[in-house]
């Protein structure tokens, strides 16, 4: 670096440099921005958790390949056994960062989640790949998918019962989503349980719920297993929809903000790797099925990694398909950008159905969240692109057209709700 060069990068320079997209960056300035001492990490190892799913996939390669070590921190992925787990060690600081569900992140923020606490979204780390399984004694009776599951409940009167893995999170929005758009009301026609997301076959093979709604692996755990069948993913409820996201406190984000940009350049780049090819894609399943991380067989996740589905139907029901909306960890940033009208969209979904009693301020809330300006100074760092606008358009499997506008008046457009 040029002696010119150097005497020019002030801080504040360097955090206007971080701050532009990465087209355009004179590649010395960027590479500068993480060399400066004050803009250095302020904390060297980060303990981020996860819970056993194919999703997990970013964090810990980020890790394993040593990309973190690039942006000057050491990932230390630690396994958790349940959301509620993953919560209670995030606000209490055992954890630093979490791959940790959407919707529980705005839950604990707003109160409805367990213990209240200012929190905070880096980034998406993933769209799509998770799904609704029902159990091989209800695709017999004829409900393999939400018209035949509808039509069953009718006509067999008796208690369903159907497992989310959190109360306020993902798994919980697509299953009530999908019932409702079929005429069934999660919160007066069944029975909703919470169960861990590795415990979902085991608890399924002992008939403990007619159906689930859970993150990769586990739904093709269960086709392998022959006790489930896959009724729909959810990237067909709502396609490139998000998914987990890279939580942390707000007070962590205040406190270390450059160990905040860091990681999340770090999970971003690392995403990137996963997504460049069929050959990262199986480097990744074949490092995460060890029993450190999924702990299952490389067969239960690369088939759906690549797009390659089957429905786990016999005869003429069975169907087998190649989806190009499977789980994506990048599209060069379109997946990771944490979108002010994706966080809302939960906030609708948490007011429909009782988790929240009064309408928030949907827009102030998710811009009190998700982290854009250190979204974009890591974005700038990994060399990934950032969309132009912070609210994105999307079409749900019922024709109904989310884009952030109106909050209000779409929680309460619903027909069925609690």
């Amino acid at each position: 670096m040029t002696d010119l060069l150097r005497s020019s990068l002030t801080r504040r320079t360097v955090l206007q440099a971080a701050t532009v997209g990465a087209v355009g960056i004179n590649p010395a300035l960027r590479a500068a921005v993480y060399a400066q001492g004050s803009d250095a990490p302020e904390k060297k190892e980060v303990r981020i958790g996860f819970i056993p799913l194919t999703d997990c996939a970013s964090v810990v390669m980020a890790s394993v390949l040593g990309i973190d070590k690039k942006y000057g921190v050491t990932i230390i992925p630690t396994k958790e056994a349940s959301w509620a787990g993953v919560r209670d060690k995030l606000v209490n600081g055992e954890l630093d960062f979490a791959h940790v569900l959407y919707g529980l992140v705005y839950g604990v923020h707003l109160g409805t989640a367990g213990p209240k606490k200012d929190m905070a979204v880096l980034m998406t780390l993933n769209n799509n790949g998770q799904a609704i399984t029902l159990s091989k004694k209800i695709a017999d009776k004829g409900g393999v998918d939400g018209a035949g599951l509808a039509k069953l409940m009718a006509s067999d009167k008796r208690d369903y019962t159907f497992a989310q893995t959190f109360p306020t999170g993902t798994h919980a929005m697509w299953l009530y989503y999908w019932l409702a758009a079929n005429g069934v009301n999660p919160m007066k026609d069944a029975k909703v349980i919470t169960v861990p997301p590795p415990q979902m076959v085991a608890n399924m093979r002992v008939g403990n719920m007619d159906g689930f709604c859970v993150g990769e692996p586990w739904g093709q755990r269960a086709i392998m297993d022959g006790i489930g069948v896959t009724a729909i993913t959810t990237q067909d409820i709502w396609k490139d929809h998000p998914e987990k996201v890279l939580g942390t406190t707000a007070a962590f984000v205040k406190e270390y903000p450059n160990t905040a940009r860091a990681v999340t350049a770090a999970i971003l780049e690392a995403g990137k790797w996963i997504d460049a090819s069929l050959a990262n894609k199986n480097k990744m399943a074949e490092t995460i099925a060890n029993k450190s991380y999924v702990n299952t067989s490389v067969d239960a996740i690369n088939q759906r990694i690549l797009g390659r589905y089957q429905n786990g139907l016999s005869g003429s029901l069975a169907k087998t398909w190649d989806d190009p909306n499977h789980m994506k960890f990048s599209g060069d940033g379109a997946v990771n950008f944490p979108y002010l009208s994706d966080g809302m969209w939960f906030l609708t979904q948490h007011k429909r159905w009782g988790l929240l009693k009064e309408h928030p301020d949907y827009l102030a809330v998710a811009k009190q969240i998700n982290q854009i300006d250190i979204y974009k100074q890591a974005a700038s760092a990994a060399k990934v692109s950032v969309p132009k606008d912070a609210m994105r358009s999307s079409k749900l499997m019922d024709g109904t057209v989310w884009d952030g506008k109106e909050p209000k008046k779409y929680a309460d457009s619903f027909k069925v709700h609690a």
